[in-house]
């Protein structure tokens, strides 16, 4: 069996979780995008670097997102697409978390690529999201001064969330310290738009195939979390974006969990990944 090992006191931790002394930290909801484009004979993708004094995932290379800000789930978000109601079917989420997490989605893009998932009520996509105007917006929605509703409002803009597909939903192993209940989604990037590097909680952004990141991970260049890793796997079968867009996905929650292998503490999952080769 493969998986993590849990040396030390994280090991201890996680026998006193199993032995149920200690109680898990609680879940925090969030959402991820694997934002897509057309490669050379492949789809790529966009990752960032999260920086090494981050308290969670430090170094390592991500999708854009994050947690959901208590006001993602704000009934003023102008919407179009499928509705909130229809995004709890697909994850099994109630409505208003299911509201939150496609806004998460939209807004976390945008905050940490300068991709904005939105467009006008005519169904008409932003081409453009790089003028200095845009710039203070994206700033404001990162310190909270401006809520995405407003944002959104203020510029006769409607989130697009049939620019969206799920993907997948994992929940971060309950021995550590800091945990997410993250549904993941994949998206094409705009006509017209295009990433920036824009700092923040990432000091290093790539366009990459899949494929190619796993193979620097193998060879240690890299450094990919389990949920990471195994979307690029599933992602590198695809040429095209359309065809990745046109997935019919079932949403299977995955959550790695806590297992004593040979006397030694391990994260493992079930069906026997090894998390990248570990």
């Amino acid at each position: 069996m493969g998986g993590i090992p849990l040396p030390g006191e994280l090991g201890e931790h996680a026998r006193g979780i199993l032995a149920g002394q200690v109680k898990p930290v609680p879940a925090r909801d969030a959402a991820t995008v694997a934002l897509l484009r057309e490669g050379s004979g492949a789809v790529e993708v966009y990752l960032l670097r999260r920086k090494a004094s981050m308290a969670f995932a430090a170094g390592a290379y991500v999708f854009p997102g994050g947690s959901l800000d208590p006001r993602d789930a704000d009934q003023a978000i102008a919407w179009s697409g499928p509705s909130p109601a229809a995004w709890g079917e697909v994850f099994r989420a109630d409505e208003r978390t299911a509201r939150g997490l496609v806004c998460a989605a939209v807004r976390e893009t945008f905050e940490e690529s300068g991709v904005l998932l939105a467009g006008t009520p005519t169904g008409s996509v932003v081409a453009d999201t790089t003028g200095d105007d845009w710039e203070a917006d994206r700033l404001a929605l990162i310190d909270r001064t401006l809520s995405f509703a407003d944002f959104l409002g203020r510029r006769g803009l409607v989130l697009r969330s049939d620019l969206l597909r799920p993907w997948a939903h994992w929940i971060t192993p309950e021995v550590e310290s800091r945990r997410f209940d993250t549904r993941f989604f994949v998206a094409a990037l705009p006509s017209g738009q295009r990433t920036r590097d824009v700092g923040g909680e990432a000091d290093e952004v790539l366009w990459a195939r899949p494929a190619d990141v796993i193979t620097r991970a193998a060879e240690g260049q890299i450094f990919l979390m389990p949920p990471t890793h195994r979307t690029l796997g599933e992602l590198a079968a695809y040429e095209k974006v359309a065809d990745v867009l046109a997935t019919e996905r079932e949403i299977v929650t995955f959550m790695p969990r806590i297992a004593e292998v040979d006397g030694e503490m391990r994260i493992v999952l079930d069906d026997g990944y090894r998390f990248g080769g570990v």
